[in-house]
């Protein structure tokens, strides 16, 4: 299946990483604001990215009780089970930046941009009073600055259909910085999380220099409106690229694919609600969004089962993911004789050739050779058997089981669930 592609909007800039190892002496004079967008880790990385900015330190403010990570996260599970109404501190960072080379307004541009600030407690996946957005002002000028840019970014929503800043602009009370390691945390773990994304909202007047600046969605004259995946990506993502990688670059399955760098649906499509986080993988059928799958860390598995429960039936469900087995002799392919090949129904990556098939008499399509690479083994010791379990290498899927009692010349019998193999004939020379 080919994959379409157009060019995407950055969720985390990786450029920080090189100007901090590089970074001047702090100016004579300096400025700074605190920030709260969510997981201060993207956060963090975010704005260290804008030129000018000095720096950036992760930290929490504006709550009553103790400023460390353990207190917060304690504190927000009470507040949660009503045992406290005591107001929780916010995952922030104070941005330290040189006004002589960039100016306040600049610097909200780009934390308006960078997250959503429709969600109230929360921020994507991150859901609690301490996931709040939030500007923390020192003093009026900068208070006045923040409700500017905030009534002039709620322009820019409405008219894309969002809804309502929830955004906290106040004084600062408290700040505490927090632990080292949450310090720079994704230069240290350039694989670690980080979630931040934005509405993909563009602040009135901003630079076209942005990463998403007019980058138009797809063309949904190129899809199948009938399903459709879509893989929102950004630029500069690392977890875009592990899923090309894993997943993309090997893709056979039969439901289309496409790659966008729009956080956009094509046009007349709809999406659910708002991306908050690349990549995220959305299931569309007769245009509209009916699941998606945000954030990926390498665990192939993970992904196909979430669309094996879109694409398969109950039964091969059972089978596929919870280790089911068809009744001998009502499955499917068991008198499949023409040449082609039996392939995963998920993934579409080949299992078996016609020829390495044969009748051995057990009721379920039975072969004595896999494809090259196609299967993994696995120790089974359920219902109180040893066994050897075959699994999909594409996948992860159960297909069933291998034993020693096959024919020449390997001796082998795969033993497999019908119900979870698609056949395809070979095209006629």
């Amino acid at each position: 299946m080919a994959i379409s592609s157009s060019v995407l909007i950055s969720a985390c800039g990786d450029g920080e990483a090189a100007a901090k190892a590089s970074r001047p002496a702090m100016p004579a004079v300096t400025d700074s604001i605190v920030l709260g967008m969510g997981c201060f880790w993207g956060a963090e990385k975010r704005m260290a990215a804008i030129p000018g900015v000095l720096d950036v330190e992760s930290g929490y403010a504006n709550g009553d009780i103790a400023g460390t990570y353990d207190a917060v996260l304690a504190h927000e599970r009470m507040r949660q089970w009503g045992k406290s109404s005591l107001r929780n501190h916010a995952e922030v960072v104070k941005v330290i930046f040189d006004p002589a080379k960039v100016d306040l307004e600049t610097v909200l541009i780009q934390f308006w941009e960078s997250h959503n600030p429709t969600q109230g407690d929360r921020q994507g996946n991150d859901v609690g009073s301490n996931y709040r957005s939030a500007v923390y002002t020192h003093d009026a000028s900068q208070q006045a600055v923040a409700l500017k840019t905030r009534d002039a970014y709620q322009t820019a929503l409405t008219a894309a259909g969002l809804g309502r800043i929830t955004t906290e602009i106040a004084p600062l009370e408290k700040y505490f910085t927090a632990e080292e390691y949450h310090q720079d945390y994704l230069v240290k773990n350039p694989d670690g999380y980080c979630g931040l994304g934005g509405t993909g909202v563009k602040y009135p007047g901003a630079s076209a220099a942005a990463p998403s600046a007019g980058i138009p969605p797809l063309d949904h004259a190129t899809l199948d409106l009938q399903r459709q995946l879509i893989v929102f990506e950004s630029a500069d993502c690392i977890y875009c690229q592990k899923f090309k990688a894993d997943v993309l670059d090997h893709w056979q399955s039969p439901v289309a694919i496409a790659r966008s760098l729009s956080p956009q649906a094509p046009a007349g499509w709809t999406l659910a609600k708002a991306l908050f986080a690349t990549p995220t993988i959305v299931l569309f059928e007769q245009g509209r969004e009916v699941s998606r799958y945000t954030g990926y860390n390498g665990d192939t598995g993970r992904f196909w089962q979430w669309l094996g429960f879109h694409l398969l039936t109950p039964a091969q469900q059972k089978i596929a993911f919870e280790q089911g087995t068809e009744y001998p002799g009502t499955g499917s392919h068991l008198d499949e004789k023409r040449p082609g090949t039996f392939v995963d129904p998920l993934s579409g990556a080949p299992l078996f050739r016609s020829d390495a098939k044969y009748e051995s008499g057990s009721g379920w399509p039975s072969f004595f050779n896999p494809l090259p690479g196609a299967i993994t083994l696995h120790e089974d010791d359920s219902h109180g058997m040893r066994r050897v379990e075959v699994r999909s290498a594409s996948s992860g899927i159960h297909l069933g089981h291998v034993f020693d009692d096959g024919p020449p010349p390997t001796g082998k019998r795969y033993c497999i669930n019908g119900n979870v193999l698609k056949f395809v004939p070979d095209k006629a020379s």
